[in-house]
C-alpha cells in the first residue's frame, strides 16, 4: 500500500519486551514530545514515545514497544483481523508486505547470522514517520517540500540508539526486508555519510532466485521508500553476482540522482562488459508486488519460456 498515515518504518527485534522507560532512556539523545499508553489492540501500537521531526510541517516518529513477535503473515480478515486491519492501514510500514521477515531471513547475504537469528526474537520496537498525527484533518500526508531520505536516515539513527538496549538482536526493516547488526547499521551509516551516499543496504535487499536450469534473477526490494521501483536482472550463467549486485545498486542511486529517466528499451553498460536493456514493468518476478525496472544482457543468449511471457 502507499504512504499514508505513516510514511516509513523501521523495527528492531528483541529477545524480550522492554519498557517504555528504558525506550526513553536509549533515545535520550532525541527530543520527545509525547508519551503514550499501548492502543487497545498491539497491532495498533504499544506503548510508546513521540519523537520530534519537522515539527514545522507537522512531522513526527512514533517509537512503541509490541511484546508479540512480528506478525509476518499480517493476520487474516476472519481469524485475526486486528492484525489485518492494522495491516492495511499501514501500521507496520508502507510497503510492508506477508512474508517479509521469512524472505529477509532467507535472503540476509549482508549478513550471515541474520538467516536464523530471527527465530529467536520474542517482541520488537517499531519506529514510524508521520504528517499527519493530530492534526485537525487538514494536514498533508506528505508536505510539498517532502523529502524520504532524510526520514529514512531519522529512523536508522533512532534504531542504531535502540540497538544498544539488552536483549535487542538486530534492525529490521520490513519495507526493505532488510535485517543487520549493531555493527552493520553503524559500519553502514558512517560509510554512506563519509563517502557522501545513501545507506542503500539499510533501506533495501538485494536478492538472488534461480529461474530456470542456467537462469538467475537478481532484484532490490525496498526502493519504494525512495518513491522510485524496484530494479531486477535476469541472466544466464556465467555473470558474476557481485557484479550484478553491483550494477543494481549503480541503477538505483542513478534513479535517485537523475529520476525516473530510463525508458523502455534503453541500455546501460552493465556486467560482463555487455549492455543491458531495460523494461519498465508493472509487476516483480518475485514478491512483493511492486513496480520494477527489469533489466537483461544484450548477449545473444536465448531467452528461457518463463520469461518471454514479460
Amino acid at each position: 500500500m502507499p504512504k499514508g498515515i505513516f510514511t516509513q518504518s523501521a523495527c528492531v527485534l528483541l529477545a524480550r519486551p522492554i519498557s517504555r522507560e528504558q525506550l526513553e532512556e536509549a533515545l535520550r539523545a532525541f527530543d520527545v514530545r509525547g508519551r503514550h499508553d499501548a492502543a487497545e489492540s498491539w497491532a495498533f501500537g504499544g506503548p510508546s514515545l513521540t519523537l520530534t521531526f519537522r515539527p514545522e510541517v507537522n512531522g513526527a516518529a512514533v517509537v512503541d514497544v509490541v511484546d508479540q513477535p512480528w506478525p509476518d503473515a499480517m493476520g487474516h480478515p476472519q481469524e485475526s483481523p486486528d492484525i489485518f486491519g492494522a495491516w492495511t492501514f499501514g501500521q507496520f510500514g508502507p510497503f510492508t508486505y506477508p512474508g517479509n521477515l521469512m524472505r529477509a531471513a532467507e535472503q540476509s547475504w549482508g549478513w550471515e547470522a541474520g538467516r536464523t537469528i530471527t527465530g529467536r526474537h520474542q517482541a520488537f520496537i517499531r519506529i514510524r514517520t508521520s504528517y499527519v498525527l493530530g492534526s485537525d484533518g487538514k494536514a498533508k500526508v506528505l508536505s510539498p517540500d517532502y523529502d524520504p531520505v532524510p526520514e529514512l536516515m531519522f529512523l536508522a539513527d533512532a534504531a542504531l540508539a535502540l540497538m544498544q538496549l539488552p536483549g535487542a538482536l538486530c534492525y529490521f526493516n520490513p519495507n526493505g526486508e532488510v535485517l543487520r547488526d549493531l555493527d552493520g547499521v553503524r559500519e553502514s551509516l558512517d560509510y554512506a555519510r563519509g563517502a557522501k551516499l545513501l545507506p542503500l543496504d539499510l533501506w533495501s535487499n538485494v536478492r538472488l532466485f534461480n529461474v530456470c536450469e542456467g537462469w538467475s534473477m537478481m532484484d532490490t526490494v525496498g526502493n519504494g521508500q525512495l518513491d522510485l521501483p524496484d530494479v531486477e536482472a535476469c541472466f544466464a550463467e556465467g555473470y558474476d553476482c557481485g557484479e550484478v549486485d553491483r550494477f543494481l545498486r549503480n541503477v538505483t542511486w542513478y534513479l535517485y540522482r537523475q529520476g525516473e529517466v530510463i525508458n523502455d528499451a534503453d541500455t546501460m553498460d552493465g556486467p560482463g562488459g555487455v549492455p543491458w536493456q531495460a523494461r519498465p514493468r508493472d509487476e516483480a518476478l518475485s514478491p512483493p508486488p511492486r513496480r520494477v525496472l527489469s533489466w537483461r544482457p544484450l548477449d545473444k543468449t536465448d531467452v528461457p519460456e518463463v520469461l518471454r511471457g514479460r
